[in-house]
Parts: structure tokens; sequence; C-alpha cells
């Protein structure tokens, strides 16, 4: 009888972890499809679109004046953008910085910041139609100088929400390095893959443009740490596509300790979970009216983070080639399917043999994960800062 049942959990277990690889090895494959990324720069006299860049910057004091001060760098009309940061908990020669540059310098006074506070409070600053987009950075984000000018081409196609193509700034750790490759293979799957079967790419919380009028009547709604998915939600149940613009880069500073890793990873765990539980009422309507993005985007919030499904699926199938050899075939096809699908999803120049080499450093870092399992709390809103090392 208690074979039967190890046997049930055993059965049970890999059908749970066989679904979230199948998922993303559906999209790694989907990943391959050529497809035209680019967009081409407007021609001709039409008068450049308006954008409103929001820095929001919790405690970013070694990074926000550098970043702002890249940002101003823009070859793009001066008259046709405008910079706002809102500096929360940053000290008084931070701001003085920001106050001497061409920038609108908000100053609140949360009791409990997060960054869904800090963008509602730079929202009530401006008129209704102040602008024609409003884009979102993180405060360590950099841009290339063209950054607005394929941003405006990317505007004119009739996108209301884009996101950009967020990648590694930095490589001074394995655990920056891991957390960079990470990044480029949520690009490949959750954003490439998605559009090129014609759904909604998934957000990051930085390098996100919005149409300004929907952002501005929308921004108050956010109520988590997780308001990137929360505006997924919003955009997705009212069919607004979110298209992922591959050819503009927004560079971003990656993890470069354990602590920073594990922190971030709890902000993320917590707000997928919290995301998931928000979803899952709405499914039932999505169903009924098709709304298969929305299904989509649900189904990703249950997925399991793809580096615990590396090492448990490994750990099963080695467990069970010892102990029930008769069971272990299943869980080595499951692991051979993740590495398949993360290999496929990884871009070429980033399968070298230094890249991989870094992999030590995933056992430790799973184990931090797992960790965070016992530390998600689906009520808190709080949001979890990570540090900057590489001002």
């Amino acid at each position: 009888m208690l074979w039967t049942l190890i046997h049930i959990a055993d059965i049970a277990l890999w059908l749970v972890m066989a679904g979230s690889a199948g998922y993303i090895l559906f999209f790694a494959l989907v990943s391959l499809w050529r497809s035209k990324d680019a967009t081409p720069l407007p021609g001709g006299d039409a008068e450049p679109s308006t954008f409103l860049v929001l820095f929001p910057a919790y405690g970013e004091d070694s990074v926000i004046v550098g970043s702002v001060r890249s940002f101003l760098e823009q070859h793009y009309p001066v008259a046709r953008y405008h910079i706002a940061v809102v500096s929360d908990h940053m000290s008084d020669d931070t701001n003085r910085q920001l106050a001497a540059l061409p920038v609108t310098l908000l100053l609140p006074a949360f009791s409990e910041s997060s960054k869904a506070k800090a963008l509602q409070h730079a929202m009530q600053h401006f008129g209704e139609g102040a602008f024609d987009y409003a884009v979102v950075l993180d405060a360590d984000n950099v841009v290339d100088a063209d950054f607005l000018l394929r941003l405006d081409a990317a505007c004119r196609q009739g996108h209301r929400a884009i996101q950009c193509h967020r990648c590694a700034k930095n490589s001074n750790s394995d655990i920056a390095v891991l957390d960079g490759v990470s990044e480029e293979i949520n690009n490949t799957l959750f954003r490439r893959a998605h559009n090129r079967v014609g759904l909604s790419s998934a957000l990051i919380g930085s390098g996100m443009c919005f149409d300004y009028r929907w952002f501005r009547d929308h921004v108050g709604l956010l109520s988590t740490a997780g308001e990137d998915r929360e505006l997924e939600a919003l955009l997705l149940r009212q069919r607004i596509h979110i298209h992922y613009q591959d050819d503009i880069h927004v560079y971003d500073e990656k993890v470069s300790s354990r602590d920073n890793f594990q922190r971030q990873r709890l902000r993320w765990m917590t707000a997928q979970v919290q995301s998931l539980l928000r979803m899952l009422p709405y499914v039932p309507y999505a169903l009924r009216t098709r709304n298969i993005d929305y299904v989509d985007k649900t189904i990703q919030q249950a997925l399991i983070p793809r580096s615990m499904l590396v090492v448990l699926s490994l750990v099963m199938a080695v467990g069970a080639t010892l102990l029930v050899p008769v069971w272990c075939l299943k869980w080595w096809l499951l692991f051979a399917a993740v590495c398949a699908a993360l290999f496929l999803a990884t871009p070429r120049p980033l399968r070298s043999r230094s890249v991989f080499g870094r992999l030590a450093a995933m056992p430790a870092l799973v184990w931090s994960m797992l960790l965070n399992l016992l530390r998600i709390d689906r009520k808190d809103t709080r949001f979890i800062h990570t540090t900057h090392d590489n001002a």
C-alpha cells in the first residue's frame, strides 16, 4: 500500500513538472522560426511622438544620477520628451545633483515604499493629455542614444504597449552571468516566441512603454510589488496586445551576490503567486470569450521556475535510477526536455564554454529559491529592495 502511494506521488510530481517543461519546450521551438524583428526608423516630416520617461528610484543613490545623465544624451528633439525622477529615500546630495538637471524631481514621503506608489505619485503630477506615451525605466537602466527614435518608430506601428529588449550590462560574477542568461531565456520564451504565434509579450518591470492616457487611467489600480504582472493582466483583460521590440535595448544591472539574488527572487516569486491568485477568478470568463492571451498569461504564473525544473528533474532521475530503475526513464526524458528547451532558448553568443562553466553556481541559487518557498506571503505588498554594486 505504501509503495503504491509513493508510485502515485512520483507520477503526480512528474506530471506537474512535465507541464512546465512542455510549455517552455514548445516556445523554445517556436523561437527558432525566422521573423523580422526590427522596425524601420520613421522618415518624412512626421512630428515625433512625445514621451514622459519615468525613473522610480528607491535608495538608488549610486546609480540614478548616471542613468539620468546618460538618458539626456538622446538623439531626439529635447522638446518632445521629459524625464521625471521619483526620489524615494535618497540622500540630499543625490537630490541636489538631480535638481540641477533638466528633469522633474519628485520627493514623496511614503510610509511603505513601492514602485507602484512611485509611479502613481508621478502620474498625479502630469496632466491627462500631456504626452503621447509613458516610458518606465529602473534607476540603473542605461539605453542607447537612439532609444527614443526607435521607440517612436515602434509606436507609429500602432502598438499601445511595448516591452523593449532588456539585457545585462555587467558580468562581474558567476551569479551576474547566470542572471543575464536567464533574462535572455525569458526574452526568447516569453517575449519573442510569444509574439511570433500572435500572443502578447510578458512585461518585465522596466523598458516598458505604454499609451500615456491608458497608463494614467490605470496606474492607480496597482497595489502589489509585482506591478508589471498587474499591468499585464489589466492590458490583456482589455485585449490590448503587448508588443516585444527586440532591437531596442535597455541595459540593466544583474544581481552579483547571492543575498541580492535571493531577495530579488523572493520578490518575483511572491509577485507570481499573488498574480496567479488574482488572475484565476477571471479565467472562466476569458475561456468563454476566447481571450487566449489572458489564459496563457495565467498559465505562465503557474509555471515552476526553470532552474528548479533542471535541478529537481535531475535529482529525481538519479534517485529513481538508484532506488527504482523502472521509474527512471520518464525522469531522464523530462530532464533532457528541460535541458533542450533551455539550450534552444539561449542566444547563440551565450552558448559558450565560459558561460556553461558558470553553471556550478546554480545548485546554491536553486537552494536559495527553495528556501524562498517558505517565506512567500501572498498578502505581503512591500517592495523588497536589491542593492546595486556596479555604479
